[in-house]
């Protein structure tokens, strides 16, 4: 237990001189400022070329999106995340150590180029995270947490980042297994989190690019609007790809009947689900006790 009391302590200062590094020092390894980078980019495009022309250009939770960016990348590991992830983490490998076994690297990636490493991670991370996206919408326990992310409507870039903490405990939890599978050549996947947020940014933005062909490909605003649909014809909803489209091709959950832009988004009466963060983040226990 020593052990892990000493990995509790640890990652708080080891995430707190991260975060402090973070903002202190710009850089082009510098996640923050990438991340606030992006945001001005696509928030610019927003204001330059409006899909929706009548939306105001601080639409309405522009402000309450914007904390939960920083929040979910940034103050949640602070919190508690990272510790809690490194002890989780350790303590899988010592359950493996049980069984004479360091890992559970089934395809050696590190001897791969790191364009094939880097490709790799993403599109089966993306693919990972397609079917954690429907279970949040099947499961009912889970669909009461991924709601803070639908209770958004006006749709702006910032809305890719308001989803509830339990959202990130769930990926995260359903993904470590799978991607430790392929093994870990690369230390710092920072260029698939820079591409995968700036995607994230652009599928909930407000302004339309003819992507082509590539629609078919990639996420984008047109197809995602109906992902927050308030009315939809399928009761566990459709178009889930988080960065890749492809997937809800493939497995025909894609759905875009008509050109969304003024389509009503949310879900059913929720004109009355809270509008501050506090009580965003304690609602979907509530509902589960009473």
């Amino acid at each position: 237990m020593e052990k892990y009391w000493n990995i509790f302590l640890k990652s708080f200062s080891d995430y707190g001189s991260y975060l402090l590094n973070e903002l202190l020092y710009p850089s082009w390894g510098n996640y923050f400022y990438w991340l606030l980078g992006l945001s001005l980019l696509f928030w610019s495009l927003e204001i330059i070329t409006p899909w929706r022309q009548h939306q105001a250009k601080i639409r309405q939770d522009f402000w309450l999106d914007g904390f939960y960016m920083f929040f979910n990348f940034f103050l949640f590991s602070l919190v508690g995340f990272n510790a809690f992830s490194n002890i989780g983490v350790q303590a899988f490998n010592d359950f493996l150590a049980l069984f004479g076994l360091k890992n559970i690297v089934a395809f050696e990636i590190n001897t791969w180029p790191v364009g094939g490493q880097l490709l790799t991670l993403f599109l089966v991370r993306d693919f990972i995270q397609w079917n954690v996206h429907r279970l949040l919408h099947r499961v009912e326990f889970l669909w009461e947490f991924h709601k803070v992310h639908h209770s958004v409507q006006q749709m702006g870039f910032a809305a890719h980042l308001r989803f509830h903490w339990m959202e990130t405990m769930v990926y995260r939890t359903l993904e470590y297994i799978p991607l430790a599978m392929i093994g870990f050549g690369i230390q710092d996947f920072f260029l698939v989190h820079i591409f995968a947020t700036a995607i994230g940014h652009f599928n909930h933005s407000n302004f339309r690019v003819p992507l082509g062909p590539l629609r078919y490909l990639i996420n984008n605003p047109q197809m995602h609007i109906w992902h927050h649909a308030k009315q939809m014809p399928h009761r566990y909803g459709a178009n889930y790809g988080i960065s890749l489209s492809i997937w809800d091709y493939i497995f025909k959950t894609a759905y875009i009947p008509e050109d969304g832009r003024d389509i009503e988004l949310g879900f059913d009466e929720v004109e009355k689900y809270p509008g501050s963060f506090l009580q965003q983040q304690a609602f979907p226990f509530k509902r589960k006790t009473n």
